[in-house]
């Protein structure tokens, strides 16, 4: 894997640099991120939290609180919860557990920070494709189950849009000594919370659940996620990691994001319909266009295939100010695929009209 190949989308600042935009004039696609504002209440906790002792103050280093609320939500033991510094923070120590259980299953195309995580305490793992031919975005059945002491499963599935049905990952829980669910993107997911492994760890201490607050609330500056997993395995993580790996103000956002329970679901809600209503519009209109073909998705990124390479019609929507995700970091995929997230009408609009310039 080339090192000049981008392996996370979302590098506004560096592509507005090298193009000589402003911020404003770029359209960014290669996130996916909600694209409202934060809630205003989660505003109002920032304003106020700057304004007190969550600046000045060492944060808690037990995140009490916030391992509470979230443990609430979910209905589980605070024992069970530990907060991190994003997803990827959780990914690195989950790694060190993966390493010293054996080797681990990757399915590819997948997200790039597993390897990354796991080259970290040089862990042992292969690669195995997943079928890229799919024909709905309702829950499927994970293909793979090959031997091995670890596998690692994003639900749902990044880039590729697949959601993973529980029950057929339920089975994997019996056949693997350590089985890593990463579910940074399920909350978005209209009714994806059903297919939610969470509720299986009290009685699994081989699963671990990652979850993220970054797709959900758009808050990638904050550095927010957490892990659901055996008490004991996250006493251990607690030992190894830094002292304050949280900041004061991520400790604020997510406890006051994850307290009110009303407005917690009010935006989930705001936020499944989006995917709902957006993701079909776009579909509809990608079909629509010659040499491409876009696979049907759960959630608030599209993956298409062109018949021929992309990569120059991907830079030239960059030179046009529309970002788009650069599939070739991803095991499996290359020039042809391109990865496409959702924005607000306005923003979808763009897409297709600079598409079509190129493209019809």
């Amino acid at each position: 894997m080339s090192s000049s190949f981008p392996k996370h989308g979302g590098n506004i600042f560096q592509e507005a640099q090298r193009l000589g935009f402003h911020l404003d004039q770029i359209l960014d696609a290669s996130s996916s991120l909600v694209p409202f504002p934060p809630p205003r209440f989660l505003r109002r906790c920032l304003k106020a939290s700057l304004n007190g002792g969550a600046l000045r103050n060492y944060p808690d280093r037990t995140h009490q609180e916030l391992r509470q609320v979230i443990a609430n939500w979910h209905g589980i033991e605070p024992s069970m919860v530990l907060p991190g510094n994003g997803a990827s923070e959780l990914l690195t120590w989950v790694a060190r557990d993966a390493t010293e259980t054996g080797m681990s299953t990757l399915p590819a195309p997948c997200f790039a920070d597993y390897e990354r995580a796991l080259n970290c305490w040089s862990g042992s793992f292969r690669q195995e494709r997943l079928p890229l031919s799919w024909s709905s975005s309702e829950p499927q059945s994970f293909p793979l189950a090959p031997h091995s002491e670890v596998i690692w499963i994003t639900n749902p599935h990044n880039p590729t849009g697949q959601l993973w049905s529980r029950e057929s990952l339920r089975l994997l829980l019996d056949r693997y000594s350590l089985v890593i669910c990463d579910e940074a993107f399920l909350s978005l997911v209209p009714g994806g919370e059903k297919q939610s492994l969470i509720g299986l760890v009290k009685d699994h201490s081989n699963l671990v659940v990652i979850r993220s607050l970054t797709k959900l609330f758009a808050v990638a500056g904050l550095r927010l996620g957490y892990a659901v997993a055996d008490s004991k395995r996250l006493e251990a993580w607690q030992k190894w990691r830094d002292p304050w790996p949280l900041n004061g103000l991520a400790i604020a956002a997510g406890t006051t994001l994850m307290t009110d329970v009303s407005a917690l679901e009010e935006w989930i809600r705001k936020v499944q319909n989006w995917v709902t209503v957006e993701g079909s519009w776009l579909q509809e209109r990608l079909h629509a266009m010659p040499g491409i073909f876009p696979h049907p998705s759960s959630v608030n990124f599209l993956l298409i295939h062109g018949r021929t390479s992309l990569l120059d019609f991907h830079q030239k929507m960059s030179s046009r100010g529309v970002l788009l995700r650069d599939c070739r970091s991803f095991v499996g995929l290359g020039e042809s695929w391109l990865r496409i997230g959702l924005q607000n009408r306005a923003g979808n609009r763009r897409i297709v009209s600079e598409m079509k310039k190129l493209l019809i």
